[in-house]
């Protein structure tokens, strides 16, 4: 495994620092207080290349492989970690069809995503099965001229309200049924739809195809304010067969392997909100003294530094080795994915929570920045999986 960074990883990196720096930081406080999505600034990432990482050379006319797309997600994420999350949610609901889709697939639903600043929605979690997926009930039902109804509800859908994109994994048959399915609502039909806003947030979306979506209100969350999250629910959607990616009965597989390429991404997430919360505390810990000395200088605090930093390279080094496995596409690659996803996510909480710790009475005041990423980092321990669940995963592989 090579550590050394290429002129166009190098460049990426030049170009996301400066981003973060311009775009994201400044009056970032001010925009989570008012929990406004950022369409300007997600619009402006995809202007400088850094949205639909996963979308091939043969769609886009360039590849991102998956060690520079973390290298890129985890320098967003050092500015906010909503933004990234919203902006990592595309390649989230999209690489199933990079890596499944037939020819005719990709280019109808991911050149749309090459040509305009769209955002897309990974459909996956439901009110009654978060991490058990196989517990699922949303569901296709064939009917008799060869389409499918699409019925159910999903639950914390990141860029529910905004997606012109839906990606949904489904079973076949019936709520109760074994096989599930991948299928595709695709911008076309969003985009050509009636949209009708509703006074609470929400929207209903009624498909010329036939049936309809209802987006529920955005969720008040706790932190990662600045990614929008909604619940969906499908009713009687019609999907023809050109609209289900792959094999219908391989959908759990699939929804492996966009597992395993998301982790480290969610790792990217944690260690950059890691890095993010140790910068400000030195920076706090520096300038503010106590018994006549710098808060640094204090050998207590001084340890708690040391450990934030330990933690936050150590989770760097578990991203970096998930993402080679994963670009290599190592047999092992879920076990180094599940990995870097829990150490990723202890990073980050022990860095802000220690981080607020070092701020003292300051670091409970909503107006310093390890306050927002105190609240901001649970979620990486939340989403794409638990740590209970990513301990199976690598239970289930070392026996």
């Amino acid at each position: 495994m090579d550590f050394t960074i290429t002129e166009d990883q190098q460049m990426y990196l030049e170009l996301v620092r400066k981003f973060v720096k311009n775009e994201i930081l400044p009056g970032v406080l001010k925009r989570e207080e008012e929990h406004i999505f950022p369409e300007d600034i997600i619009e402006k990432a995809w202007e400088i290349g850094l949205m639909n990482l996963c979308v091939p050379e043969s769609i886009k006319g360039y590849e991102v492989d998956i060690i520079t797309s973390s290298l890129i997600v985890r320098e967003l994420s050092y500015g906010d970690t909503g933004i990234s999350t919203s902006a990592m949610c595309n390649d989230l609901a999209n690489i199933v069809i990079a890596q499944h889709g037939t020819e005719e697939q990709k280019t109808r639903f991911l050149q749309p995503f090459v040509e305009k600043p769209l955002i897309a929605a990974f459909c996956l979690t439901e009110p009654g099965a978060g991490s058990d997926n196989a517990s699922m009930k949303t569901f296709i039902r064939k009917q008799d001229d060869g389409t499918y109804l699409l019925n159910g509800e999903k639950c914390f859908i990141t860029n529910a309200s905004y997606a012109s994109q839906f990606t949904i994994f489904c079973k076949v048959g019936k709520p109760d049924g074994l096989m599930i399915a991948c299928i595709i609502i695709p911008s076309e039909s969003i985009l050509e739809a009636d949209i009708v806003t509703q006074s609470s947030g929400g929207k209903e979306i009624v498909l010329k195809e036939g049936g309809t979506i209802m987006i529920g209100k955005p969720e008040d969350k706790l932190g990662q304010r600045l990614s929008n999250t909604a619940a969906v629910k499908f009713e009687d959607v019609v999907i023809d067969t050109t609209q289900i990616i792959g094999n219908r009965r391989l959908g759990f597989t699939y929804a492996i392997d966009v597992l395993d390429y998301a982790r480290p991404m969610v790792a990217a997430i944690g260690v950059g909100l890691a890095r993010r919360a140790f910068d400000i505390t030195l920076e706090y810990t520096k300038e503010r003294k106590q018994f006549g000395e710098r808060i640094c200088d204090l050998p207590v605090a001084r340890d708690t530094l040391v450990s934030m930093w330990k933690r936050m390279e150590m989770a760097e080094m578990a991203l970096m080795k998930a993402a080679c496995k994963v670009e290599s596409g190592d047999p092992d690659r879920g076990i180094y994915a599940s990995l870097a996803k829990n150490v990723a996510a202890e990073a980050a909480i022990y860095c802000a929570n220690e981080g607020l710790h070092l701020h003292g009475g300051y670091g409970f005041m909503t107006e310093y920045e390890i306050s927002k990423l105190a609240r901001d980092a649970h979620i990486i321990d939340i989403y794409e999986g638990v740590r209970e669940v990513q301990d199976m995963i690598i239970g289930r592989e070392l026996v």
